[in-house]
């Protein structure tokens, strides 16, 4: 067991670690790493697996140099393993905006799914899924940059102290 920990922990500080070192010595302003990660972060938890990239991408070209682009992407990296949990809790809250029905999360339910009996009930439940995360991402995106602007700030005093 202590190999897969040291292999976690390894895999933590090169992927994660290391290049948030790289981006707070570039010297980049606290403010826009809060703005860039809050930004990635709630773009990689996009509930269709597979696009995240692409919607980051297209934040960093329309939004240019108000944000940082490296930042955004590795939040991005970082949220994908939340995208899946979360999936749920934007179905679900995009069926109590709506008002609709509950879409059953059973294994009849994956059953009428994969024979094309629950079409219709599929699309309803992604653009419910769609609509959780447009009325959550907002919010998320202000607590992270609250939460995150005075971490930046520390970090980017310690890792990058020039005048």
């Amino acid at each position: 067991m202590p190999n897969v920990i040291d292999g976690v922990v390894s895999w933590f500080q090169e992927k994660v670690v290391q290049p948030l070192v790289l981006i707070l010595n570039k010297g980049a302003e606290p403010k826009q790493l809060a703005f860039s990660t809050a930004l990635g972060f709630a773009l990689g938890v996009f509930p269709i697996c597979g696009v995240t990239f692409f919607l980051c991408a297209m934040a960093i070209a329309l939004l240019g140099s108000l944000c940082h682009a490296p930042t955004v992407m590795l939040a991005n990296f970082i949220a994908t393993p939340i995208e899946l949990s979360l999936m749920i809790p934007f179905l679900r809250l995009g069926e109590a905006v709506t008002g609709g029905p509950h879409f059953p999360l059973s294994t009849d339910a994956l059953k009428k799914v994969l024979t094309g009996e629950a079409s219709r009930d599929v699309l309803q439940s992604i653009f419910n899924a769609l609509l959780g995360w447009f009325v959550a991402a907002p919010i998320m995106m202000v607590v992270l940059y609250i939460i995150l602007l005075p971490i930046f700030k520390i970090l980017v005093r310690k890792f990058n102290p020039a005048p």
